[in-house]
């Protein structure tokens, strides 16, 4: 089949936008370099419900580079715990310490400077010029991917090279040179309202007509999917140190791996090692070992099996943890500290029955 006219996209896209586009999203509200920028690294990999839940929060804790280039990554983690994918938050922090030593203080608006930074890449660099500046840049976000892989017929997974490339020449030749903003938000808003993934509405889309996906009935096909990999399964077990006066022991996790960065409950490889733990890290023997009901969690490529051990600790006995990577937790006042969501909800459960 003969693909359709780039051009032809953008036209059709701003008309259906203008009447069905998402027009009161909290970052859509004075859209700054940095308001969309912080709304951008959110929505990596999560969706907009989510992350509407986080933003204005965040944004009232950090209204503006120097006050996140300020705050202590901790406080910056806790903000973002529960949105995953911990790397944004703490690219985020680094990139508002950059900007407060070398530019000024203030988002650059210039693309190059943009992608030098940690966690932009260039659809993310792309999206805050075009929404916030007005500037020509394309975006290939995952809505966009879909968007134009069904509409011109573009067959494979996005994420081998040759796929991506072309993908990336028709998003450069789709993107107007007048109003790149409106585009930019229709394209995006298409695919996460219509285009989406699984039944698109291919009733309601403006680009049916010309679309080759749906002329050679491949919707579900295209875009191509990565190819399947056994997802591996790990075991852990968490120790839930509870002293007698209910604080209990988090540690605090290597910047580059799960949860970097954020605090967390020790672990050990089985759940007869809790002895030695205790003698080792805190000087003294357990006064009680509980197994708790096991819990999973699905990461990106793996999925965990974590199996909870509650063990009181004799607070008269225990050492005193001065260390930077350890942590009481009181429970009954929380510091304000990054926590994984399965972490939160174990701690949630120290005081309840087996």
């Amino acid at each position: 089949m003969t693909r359709p006219d780039p051009g032809a996209i953008a036209p059709a896209l701003l008309d259906w936008w203008q009447v069905f586009g998402r027009k009161d999203l909290p970052w859509q509200q004075d859209p700054t370099p940095y308001r969309v920028w912080v709304s951008e690294i959110m929505l990596q990999q999560t969706q907009v419900t989510t992350v509407m839940r986080y933003y204005d929060r965040f944004m009232a804790a950090f209204p503006d580079v120097p006050a996140l280039a300020a705050a202590d990554q901790d406080q910056v983690l806790h903000l973002w715990s529960g949105l995953g994918y911990y790397a944004r938050a703490r690219n985020l922090h680094r990139c508002a310490q950059l900007m407060a030593t070398e530019h000024g203080g203030e988002l650059p608006e210039d693309f190059a400077a943009l992608v030098a930074l940690p966690g932009i890449g260039r659809s993310t660099a792309g999206a805050i010029l075009a929404l916030a500046c007005n500037q020509r840049h394309a975006i290939l976000d995952g809505n966009a991917k879909r968007v134009l892989a069904r509409f011109f017929g573009t067959e494979g997974w996005p994420g081998r090279a040759a796929v991506a490339r072309e993908l990336w020449e028709l998003a450069e030749a789709c993107t107007p040179a007048e109003d790149p903003a409106r585009y930019t938000q229709a394209i995006m808003d298409l695919g996460a309202t219509l285009c989406v993934r699984g039944t698109p509405d291919c009733a309601a889309c403006p680009l049916a007509e010309a679309c080759i996906a749906r002329a050679m009935n491949k919707v579900r096909e295209i875009p191509g999917k990565a190819p399947k990999r056994e997802r591996p399964r790990r075991q852990v077990v968490v120790l839930m140190m509870v002293r007698a006066d209910g604080a209990v022991l988090l540690e605090r996790r290597p910047a580059d791996g799960i949860w970097g960065g954020l605090w967390g409950l020790p672990e050990a490889e089985h759940i007869d090692q809790v002895t030695a733990w205790c003698e080792r890290y805190l000087g003294c023997r357990p006064v009680a070992v509980e197994k708790r009901p096991p819990i999973q969690h699905g990461f990106t490529h793996f999925d965990l099996d974590m199996q909870p051990v509650r063990v009181a600790i004799d607070t008269a006995n225990a050492k005193v943890m001065e260390e930077e990577s350890w942590l009481w937790y009181k429970l009954h006042e929380p510091a304000q500290v990054g926590l994984a969501a399965p972490v939160a909800r174990l701690l949630a459960t120290i005081g309840e029955l087996a």
